[in-house]
């Protein structure tokens, strides 16, 4: 049924005709909801490298990433040499410019990770290391970093796996055009290294 209902009522008696108009009246019709728009997932064209690595937690590993594709892995001596069971640092390209690097290790207790990931927000972008211990925040919204205003933090929050917290991520934008996020999953720890503009989107998108 469209707009409102109209009935024609023919009087016979004497020519006379009227018509009745049922609901609505003058009343402007209530706008329903807004449509909402949900935009695919960006892509990669490029084919990833193969990674050499077997193990379970390097397979666990993405070799994509939204539309960047893996290039090169390598172990993470660094993080070995503080004592990761199991660390690599690997390598994204979108084909063009774009760039995302990534480092990932394993740990053998969630103390230690929780050790490592703590250093790693005190590495952050000057202005953006009081991020930690606060309530969880996030913005849609342009970040200062973005603008030239500094560095600026997008995110902090717990990272929950079947509805328990098992880490923390902070997620800042460097105000340099790079994003950074840096996370622990139980006794794995990660710092991602990408695009200001694409740095949620990456770490909401990287599968551990």
């Amino acid at each position: 049924m469209i707009g409102a209902v109209v009935a024609g009522v023919v009087l016979v008696g004497g020519g006379i005709a009227a018509a009745l108009l049922l609901g609505g009246g003058d009343d402007e019709p209530a706008a329903g909801p807004a449509p909402v728009v949900t935009l695919p997932s960006p892509t990669t064209t490029q084919t990833p490298v193969a990674r050499e690595a077997d193990t379970p937690f390097a397979a666990a590993l993405p070799t994509t990433l939204l539309q960047y594709a893996l290039t090169e892995s390598a172990p993470d001596d660094e993080w070995l040499g503080a004592d990761a069971l199991e660390a690599w640092s690997e390598t994204y390209s979108d084909g063009g410019s774009g760039t995302v690097t990534v480092r990932a290790g394993q740990w053998e207790t969630a103390e230690e990770a929780a050790a490592v990931l703590a250093g790693l927000r005190d590495a952050l972008p000057a202005g953006a290391d009081d991020a930690s211990g606060d309530d969880a925040t996030a913005t849609d919204a342009p970040s200062a970093g973005a603008t030239g205003g500094g560095p600026a933090v997008l995110l902090t929050d717990d990272v929950v796996v079947d509805g328990e917290p098992v880490g923390e991520v902070t997620v800042v934008d460097a105000g340099d055009g790079t994003g950074v996020a840096v996370w622990s999953n139980g006794t794995a720890v990660f710092r991602l290294t990408g695009p200001a503009a694409d740095i949620s989107n990456l770490y909401a998108a990287y599968p551990l």
